[in-house]
């Protein structure tokens, strides 16, 4: 036997050891905090029972206990998590600046020895980053803190070994020592899973150019541009963890909200964060999230539907633009003089002083400008009334002055507000506004809409800011139009947004985004925003990415390409048929034979709402459809329109009856064939 071959299998017999024995600790943990969390569940419910039966000297004893019952119990499920595959990646290296050497063990979840010592370190952790984006040699990491740069002390190393492992069911496959976390020859075998098992070994696989920005300090805005399949769902998912594991003295998990444009696409993301340890993090649509910051201003009676093509106008930032001129008017009008000076006591409230107070808060509102006018007022007669002999004119005065300003504050609605500027800019730009006036004052409103209402409320009603909001996190953002970020950025100054999105697959073709200009140049234009792209796509096989690479010049023009990882697959599958019942029939044969094969989830994706309801009729009485509407995002066969299926993806795809050639002059129907053909994993039908 050659020296090499004894070393490498000297090698493989010192991981093999090194994983039964991290089993061996990981199965000890397991047994331990089985025995804790039982222990201090008994004595939880010992102490709650004694709360409850009178001794509340007991309370904060009992919430104590509670406290470390949960932190037992979620030891234990992380331990119990790792036993199968307790890590993924190994690093070894330097650090020049204390001259030590380590070797360091990466998992998915962070394993201990003991309450001082790591076994396997957390993903998420620092020194991690290193596996994911340093290669062989002298680099840094840094370890972040809670300042408002995010940045942390950089520490210098020299790393000399970076290793990834491929362990299944508990026994070690391989492993792979590389430049580059997680080579090509492991992540094609990852992405050649089934749906479910590529989003249970993503953290094995996370690239470069994903780690960066999961990593990116918390206190910066960051817009993503990234292809179909280039895994921006994912990124942002793992940068929620991220931040929560590393942020949790700054952000509390009830300040993130995950916001999509449907439910099964919240679904979806969502049914992954617990494997992440995310909890507790609010989810809303867009338009739930627009309504639920116009508080009471929104009534239960009012009605969303969605924006109308003809409408697109008031997607615009232009519409938001002539909204702000309008308020400011308004603003200047209501605010122009309020200077106040009292013949017995003199100058109260200066227009100098006034202007000063008015222009250094812009982000208060006019009545709450108002209300604190007032407020400076009473202070003002105080100030003023100090030093008097007259016991009674302190009181007088303020008897004189009550609500001199806020008698002032608007007590209408935001609707009528709103319509008042839709009639000026109406006549401003020669636009018939009766349609939409008519729909507005019947209580009807599009995402447009509530957004300008958003931005009137703001500017005119609030009372106090909204601080609910610490992260929020936006996934397919290309299919909203500026207004509604414009409208969430200027409502939410303090809270920090990751926006994912790609412009070529708008299907709001009018009303979104078809570019990012609009968004970088007028929105998120500070020097701690980002703009980042993600353009190699981990999604596809070749065959289908080359299909829908022919489909996207036509979507964007060429600005955005796919360069997809070489993985090859079927061939894309053409299935020609007379009828629409010969459709559905040959639709029915090709569903049957891929559950045969083992793929668990399946779509058959329709270009018309139409279309829908007539395929389900017609496949449904031949195979067990899932209902999306009901089920959410889940295994079996669903049958769905093309922005449905925005943000998902599926094993297989069957395409029904797409216009294959009307799109290469079509932008619009262009991105709509552009997404539904880029949802499938590994096999793509187009039923024709």
């Amino acid at each position: 036997m050659s020296e090499n071959k004894t070393s490498e299998n000297r090698e493989w017999q010192r991981e093999e050891r090194h994983l039964r024995d991290c089993q061996a600790l990981i199965a000890a943990n397991v047994k331990e905090y089985q025995k804790q969390y039982e222990a201090r569940h008994r004595e939880t419910k010992d102490l709650f029972d004694a709360v409850q039966g009178g001794n509340v000297e007991l309370y904060d004893q009992m919430m104590t206990s509670k406290s470390l019952e949960e932190h037992s119990l979620n030891q234990l499920h992380k331990n119990q998590a790792a036993y199968d595959k307790p890590f993924f990646g190994r690093i070894d290296y330097r650090n020049v600046d204390e001259r030590l050497s380590e070797s360091i063990y990466i998992g998915k979840h962070g394993i201990l020895r003991d309450k001082t010592n790591v076994e396997i370190v957390d993903w998420r952790a620092p020194i991690s980053s290193v596996y994911y984006e340093n290669e062989i040699g002298e680099g840094t990491y840094s370890i972040p803190d809670s300042h408002s740069d995010g940045k942390g002390r950089a520490y210098h190393i020299d790393l000399a070994l970076k290793r990834t492992y491929d362990i299944e069911e508990g026994r070690l496959q391989g492993f792979y020592d590389s430049d580059v976390a997680a080579n090509d020859e492991l992540l094609v075998k990852y992405l050649s899973k089934n749906r479910d098992a590529v989003l249970g070994d993503i953290i094995a696989t996370i690239q470069k150019e994903q780690n960066e920005i999961i990593r990116e300090s918390p206190f910066h805005n960051i817009l993503v541009q990234g292809v179909a399949g280039s895994g921006k769902t994912t990124v942002a998912m793992h940068r929620i963890s991220y931040i929560m594991y590393n942020y949790k003295e700054h952000f509390m998990s009830n300040e993130f909200c995950i916001v999509g444009g449907s439910d099964i696409l919240i679904d979806y993301i969502t049914g992954g964060l617990p494997e992440l340890d995310v909890y507790d993090v609010k989810h809303m649509r867009m338009d739930e999230l627009l309504t639920h910051l116009l508080k009471k201003e929104w009534k239960k009676k009012y009605r969303i539907i969605p924006p109308s093509p003809n409408l697109a106008w008031k997607s615009k930032m232009l519409f938001a633009s002539e909204l702000e001129q309008h308020l400011q008017r308004l603003r200047d009008h209501i605010l122009g003089n309020c200077v106040v000076c009292d013949e017995e006591i003199g100058m109260l409230l200066s227009q100098k002083n006034n202007d000063n107070f008015i222009k250094g808060n812009p982000g208060f509102s006019i009545n709450r400008i108002l209300v604190t006018l007032d407020e400076r007022l009473r202070n003002r007669i105080r100030l003023q009334c100090q030093d008097r002999e007259e016991v009674g004119i302190y009181k007088k005065k303020l008897t004189q002055y009550k609500n001199y300003f806020s008698k002032y504050c608007y007590k209408g609605s935001v609707v009528s507000l709103y319509l008042q500027f839709l009639d000026v800019y109406g006549k401003t730009y020669y636009i018939d506004m009766a349609p939409v006036v008519e729909r507005v004052s019947d209580g009807i409103f599009d995402v447009y809409d509530i957004a300008a209402m958003l931005i009137i409320y703001y500017r005119t009603l609030q009372r106090k800011p909204d601080e609910e909001f610490g992260q929020i996190f936006i996934d397919e953002a290309q299919d909203f139009g500026p207004i509604v970020y414009y409208a969430l950025r200027t409502v939410l100054p303090k809270c920090f947004f990751t926006i994912m999105g790609d412009v070529s697959q708008n299907v709001n073709y009018e009303c979104g985004m078809n570019e990012w200009n609009d968004m970088r140049q007028k929105i998120f234009d500070s020097s701690t925003d980002s703009f980042r792209v993600l353009a190699k796509s981990y999604r596809n096989t070749i065959e289908i990415s080359d299909f829908a690479g022919k489909i996207l010049s036509s979507a964007s023009k060429g600005a955005y390409q796919i360069e997809p990882v070489i993985r090859h697959g079927e061939p894309v599958h053409f299935v020609e048929s007379i009828s629409q019942e010969e459709a559905a029939g040959l639709a029915a044969d090709i569903l049957s034979d891929l559950r045969q094969k083992g793929y668990e989830t399946m779509a058959v994706i329709c270009f018309a709402e139409e279309e829908k309801e007539a395929v389900i009729r017609r496949i449904g009485r031949q195979i067990q459809l899932t209902d999306s509407d009901k089920s959410g995002f889940c295994k079996g066969v669903m049958v769905l329109t093309v922005p449905e299926t925005k943000g998902l993806e599926f094993d297989c795809v069957l395409l029904w009856r797409p216009d294959l050639k009307g799109y290469k002059d079509n932008p619009k129907l262009a991105k709509l064939l552009y997404v539904a053909a880029t949802r499938a994993l590994h096999e793509l039908y187009v039923i024709r």
